[in-house]
């Protein structure tokens, strides 16, 4: 099982987890690009998009949902997503088959993998996030929600990899010209994870067999890439290289969790 990101951040979010191999199953996570940018992000992750099996869309803000309708209809993927998202995104319409509701709790068979969606809170309609597994390890993805949860903590206990939202730096934001909505809102229980919220997450579920640790969605005018990775290094007790941060032109490299 590897997984491996196409982009994070508030100008586009997709990641992709695999599992068996190069016959084995893919799962696109979010598609927060146009039809034209994701396939030249997938082509640099030697991804085709045929060869995706399963696409799962975590709410409906336009850089998470972009063009996964459109790629859904294009290669007959399966899609998953919550009744919510689909509402607010405007009811797409997919051929027979390839629209599937998900919910909280409830298990995803993919192939090689199994999706357990779980709720975070996040100003959109019916937010999901994803843990994914093959029954060996896992992988836990925590973007784009406001605050922590047991609920999320308890979704995220045990897992080999650990994919954070770190978007902002609190005094950072605080220091910024955006206008004090805004700013509101990004901090907001509805919001975004600071820097130090995701130590918090990490904290919460660090375990021995923890493997890989990603920041993820890091604003660019909030934070810095040396702030993110060294809140969560200081919980690992590691150096602030060794944290993998994604990036929003590249995301990151193939990460294996053998």
């Amino acid at each position: 099982m590897r997984f491996c990101s196409l982009g994070s951040g508030s100008t586009g979010n997709a990641a992709v987890v695999e599992a068996g191999g190069g016959d084995g199953t893919r799962v696109l996570i979010d598609c927060g690009f146009t039809l034209k940018e994701l396939a030249l992000r997938l082509a640099r992750a030697d991804v085709a998009p045929e060869a995706i099996d399963a696409i799962f869309v975590t709410h409906e803000h336009g850089d998470h949902i972009g063009c996964a309708f459109a790629l859904a209809r294009r290669h007959r993927i399966a899609l998953w997503t919550s009744r919510g998202t689909w509402r607010a995104a405007g009811e797409p319409a997919l051929d027979a088959g390839l629209l599937h509701f998900a919910r909280d709790g409830e298990p995803i068979a993919v192939g090689a993998l199994e999706l357990r969606p779980y709720t975070v809170p996040h100003d959109a309609a019916e937010p999901l996030q994803l843990v994914c597994g093959d029954g060996a390890r896992r992988l836990g993805v925590l973007t784009d929600a406001g605050s922590v949860t047991p609920h999320a903590t308890a979704a995220l206990a045990g897992c080999e990899a650990l994919l954070l939202e770190c978007n902002h730096d609190r005094a950072m934001l605080a220091a910024s010209a955006y206008p004090a909505s805004l700013k509101a809102r990004v901090s907001g229980r509805f919001g975004h994870l600071a820097n130090d919220a995701a130590a918090e997450v990490l904290a919460a579920c660090r375990h021995e067999r923890l493997r890989h640790v990603v920041a993820a969605h890091l604003s660019l005018q909030n934070n810095r890439r040396e702030l993110a990775s060294g809140a969560l290094a200081a919980v690992l007790g590691t150096r602030p290289d060794d944290i993998v941060v994604a990036t929003h032109d590249e995301g990151f490299g193939w990460l294996d969790l053998r």
